[in-house]
């Protein structure tokens, strides 16, 4: 009798992840065109991209918003997104990997693990996405594959398991030596893959490459670990099964190497993400919360359909929101159930992505990503499920803000559009925020940093056609407690005809450690307040941190405690209670010494060894803080921690102290005490 095979086990849903100009967008264009699903191999620097297709990314050369396409390899369908590598966009990656089964991590060869790689790479550990690792770049001068894999153990500490050894170094590497099949793969200038014999003068290397990889596998799998013993090698079947369950397991990390730009070793990198990265079948089965607590929902077409939206995006032609169906079927004309606005919808079109283009389907099931059409109030984290099973799935988390800017149109007759267009920015993307100032009553717009505040204003004034006039950006200044009071007696009086308001609450207010948000207790004993009193305390407590006495900023990395309190037999009511922990904690913090916080950034700035001493200079004036410096291949790399607000405009002269040979990257790394006066620039 046939066996009949799931056809879930044949499908891959990947993200591309990697550090700014590591070469993602040319590792999925190399990917898309080895698969056939394009005919010509797009450039980043000529603006032919397929995943890069808004003008911005065009223009600009960087991918700012996660793409997704489908292709197809030996039988599997990849659906592939293709996501952002610079700091700004971090969000973006986070949304995508919340409903990946797994991810290629991309590494420049001669820069090795560089600070977006690493922020991606706890990202992905966070949700416990399965990843092999591709060194890029293997043509470039300095393209060192081993330097590359000590920065992956030393500082991503995972354990690499290198699978190919390089054929040719720099201009003349032209293909590699794949140590599980011990066979050369070679590529010409034509870019087709040739299968041959290893080099004579390359065996005795990938022979002891081959067995410090069988050495590597038996420690961490006791499958390969017996048959090591047993017969002191490992042949190829028990070293790719290996591979694969200590890939799905998280302990090691396939390493692979290529020159995607050079379309050589992208073959190899399609066969390793299909043997060794997971199926939806592979993954657990997604939990989420519904009428009982824990509920689990399988990857089975036949389930109640349960899926997560993580992309929302408005085109001209209408309002797509992309889906991760992770239990289910859902066909065109099915009503589905928002569970975050507690809605029913109705899908109008259901559609395969590809980029900026998109093929009509029937239905999807289990496993797929796909964009529909005709769902109104979705946003990215919203549940959908069947009406009949309710189910709440854990949304990806949102990073707050740390960069403002005032907007506003041109022309006042705009002034409508404008708050329109805004609204539906932060529809798209929730890591931005609007909101009006209530002092100045200005539109206050915030994100993630200053080129993805530019990036939004220029989407808005490129898709609706507006004038629109920006402030100078402005970090987030966060409010903390240096020095904090006890005892603190608050009551809340209120008589106006009628019921009257009664709540007598004492607080006690302490600083946490570091930037540690809010935690709140109750030490009240014999029921002086009850505790649905207590539940209204804590809530007005949580009101009176969105403004704090120094400047009317958040306040975070507090403790407050209800100590004691007392209530009236008529008056006392939830509102008395939330009104007194709100304006007592107000007042509380007035009389404690505040501390005024404001964001800061691991930089890391790459210049010639001739720059060093000017760039260090410029940093020490920036209120920098250098943490490190290393020399690489004729440059340093020098690390320093910055404030947020000495970086605006850090770019542009950066550029013109190093003849526009220095780079940076900074990466937000919480809040420290801002000096009593912020310097303007």
């Amino acid at each position: 009798m046939r066996t009949r095979i799931n056809p879930l086990t044949t499908v891959r849903n990947l993200g591309i992840l990697a550090h700014v100009d590591a070469g993602k967008t040319t590792v999925t264009e190399r990917i898309l065109y080895a698969t056939g699903t394009t005919h010509r191999r797009g450039e980043v620097h000529d603006g032919t991209t397929v995943t890069d297709f808004d003008p911005q990314e065009r223009d600009r050369g960087i991918t700012i918003f996660a793409a997704a396409i489908s292709c197809a390899w030996d039988g599997h369908r990849i659906n592939l997104i293709d996501t952002p590598g610079h700091v700004d966009f971090a969000d973006e990656v986070e949304r995508s990997l919340r409903v990946l089964d797994g991810a290629v991590a991309v590494f420049d060869a001669v820069a090795g693990v560089e600070p977006q790689s690493e922020s991606v790479w706890r990202q992905a550990d966070r949700y416990g996405v399965p990843r092999i690792a591709f060194v890029n770049k293997m043509d470039r001068a300095g393209a060192d594959l081993d330097a590359a894999v000590a920065a992956i153990r030393e500082r991503l500490h995972p354990a690499p398991l290198v699978v190919q050894l390089p054929i040719g170094a720099e201009d003349a590497f032209h293909g590699v030596v794949d140590l599980v099949r011990m066979r050369a793969l070679t590529w010409g200038d034509g870019g087709d893959m040739v299968v041959g014999e290893i080099p004579e003068e390359l065996a005795g290397e990938a022979a002891r490459r081959r067995r410090v990889l069988e050495e590597a596998v038996a420690e961490l799998h006791p499958g390969a670990l017996e048959e090591f013993c047993a017969r002191a090698a490992l042949d190829a079947g028990t070293l790719g099964e290996a591979l694969r369950d200590l890939t799905h397991s998280g302990e090691g990390v396939v390493v692979l190497c290529g020159s995607a730009y050079r379309n050589r070793g992208v073959e190899p990198l399609l066969d390793a993400l299909v043997a060794y990265l997971p199926s939806p079948l592979d993954v657990p089965a997604v939990r989420g919360t519904g009428e009982s607590e824990g509920q689990e929902r399988p990857a089975d077409p036949a389930a109640p359909f349960a899926g997560l939206v993580f992309k929302v995006n408005a085109t001209p032609t209408g309002r797509l929101t992309y889906l991760r169906v992770y239990s289910g079927t859902i066909e065109k004309g099915d009503a589905v159930w928002d569970s975050g606005v507690r809605r029913t919808e109705r899908i109008g079109r259901i559609l395969r992505v590809r980029a900026d283009r998109h093929d009509r389907l029937e239905r999807a099931v289990a496993g797929d990503i796909v964009a529909v059409v005709g769902l109104k109030a979705a946003r990215a984290g919203s549940t959908l499920c069947a009406p009949d099973a309710p189910l709440v799935l854990e949304p990806p988390s949102v990073a707050e803000p740390v960069v403002t800017v005032a907007v506003e149109a041109v022309r006042s007759t705009d002034t409508d559009r404008l708050a329109q267009a805004l609204a539906r920015l932060a529809e798209e993307d929730p890591s931005l925020v609007v909101r009006t100032d209530p002092e100045t009553g200005q539109t206050v717009l915030s994100g993630m940093g200053e080129l993805h505040l530019e990036v939004a204003l220029e989407k808005v004034r490129r898709d609706q056609g507006l004038d629109v006039n920006a402030g100078r950006p402005r970090v987030a200044h966060r409010e903390t407690v240096g020095r904090g009071v006890s005892g603190f007696v608050y009551r809340h009086v209120k008589q106006d005809g009628g019921a009257g308001q009664f709540a007598h609450v004492v607080l006690d207010v302490e600083p946490l450690d570091g930037d540690a948000g809010f935690v709140f207790r109750s030490t009240v004993v014999g029921g002086r307040v009850p505790q649905e009193y207590v539940r209204a305390v804590e809530a007005g407590c949580r009101d009176a941190l969105a403004e704090g006495p120094l400047g009317g900023h958040r306040v975070t990395g507090l403790r407050v405690t209800l100590t004691d309190g007392s209530t009236h037999v008529k008056d006392s009511s939830d509102t008395a209670f939330r009104t007194a922990g709100r304006l007592g904690l107000r007042d509380a913090l007035r009389a404690c010494a505040m501390v005024l916080l404001e964001p800061v950034a691991e930089v890391t700035v790459t210049v010639p060894d001739a720059a060093v001493g000017g760039v260090l200079g410029d940093l020490a004036a920036r209120r920098g803080r250098v943490t490190g410096s290393a020399a690489r291949a004729g440059s340093a790399v020098v690390t320093a921690t910055v404030p947020l607000a000495e970086l605006f405009g850090y770019a542009t002269r950066l550029r013109s102290r190093t003849q526009g040979r220095g780079t940076f990257t900074a990466r937000p790394t919480g809040h420290a005490p801002a000096p009593a006066v912020t310097p303007v620039r």
